[in-house]
């Protein structure tokens, strides 16, 4: 039967990702760094990918295609929050037992001003473990009134000084939006920001637009759960600058 359908030009296509995090029945996925239709019964053809495309690489055609499933849409829906529920779950693993690291504050620490300078590089910030959103619980107990930093993976290796100004004093959280389940992010965020009563929210991006991902699945996150939280955002460059 003829119906309307999303159409994606792959030549156009930059990778970004975003049309995949909009399209709430999976219908999309990136293939070689593409963005593709996975199967026809996916799509709805309601459009919600479009506006999110920066490159229009996305429009809405009529032509033959099997009927929209939304049975098969549900089916895959539930094998998603099986996989992230398997990721969460730490398994017995020690690398994801949350603890808590204990720090001085810098005020305190027992050295001059010129070997503070000095050794300032070598000084983690770090006060928790895990930092990957996926490993995170979020009732964990170093959650409670934090000052919650919310880091695209990037940002560290970019930003030479990412410890001192953006770890400290902050609970971090880490994950990158174009490789990651967006969807599931937003629903991690929102039970941490209900059940955690945060002082406050500061997510560092990087420029690229696959980025905003992250940030979109924080200021939802705080819209679904009713509770807006003092909000900060911080753009790094690919060069390492702050923009």
């Amino acid at each position: 039967m003829k119906r309307k359908i999303v159409n994606i030009d792959e030549k156009k296509c930059n990778g970004c990702g975003l049309c995949v995090n909009a399209c709430h029945e999976g219908a999309i996925e990136l293939v070689d760094g593409k963005a593709r239709l996975i199967s026809d019964e996916y799509c709805d053809g309601l459009g919600d990918c479009l506006p999110e495309c920066p490159v229009g690489a996305i429009k809405i055609v009529e032509r033959e295609s099997k009927d929209y499933n939304e049975k098969l849409v549900m089916e895959k829906k539930k094998e998603k929050e099986k996989l992230a529920l398997k990721a969460y779950l730490p398994c017995g693993c020690p690398g994801a037992a949350a603890r808590t690291i204990e720090r001085m504050p810098r005020s305190k620490k027992n050295i001059d001003k010129k070997e503070h300078r000095e050794n300032l590089k070598n000084i983690s910030e770090l006060r928790q473990w895990p930092v990957q959103l996926k490993l995170i619980n979020p009732r964990a107990p170093y959650l409670k009134n934090a000052d919650l930093l919310v880091a695209a993976d990037c940002t560290a290796y970019a930003y030479a000084n990412f410890h001192e100004d953006f770890i400290q004093d902050h609970i971090v959280v880490i994950g990158c939006p174009k490789l990651d389940d967006i969807d599931y992010y937003e629903e991690k965020f929102e039970e941490i920001i209900k059940n955690n009563d945060l002082k406050s929210i500061t997510v560092v991006r990087m420029e690229v637009p696959c980025c905003g991902g992250i940030v979109n699945a924080v200021k939802r996150a705080m819209l679904q759960s009713g509770i807006i939280i003092p909000y900060r955002e911080v753009t790094v460059a690919t060069n390492g600058d702050i923009i």
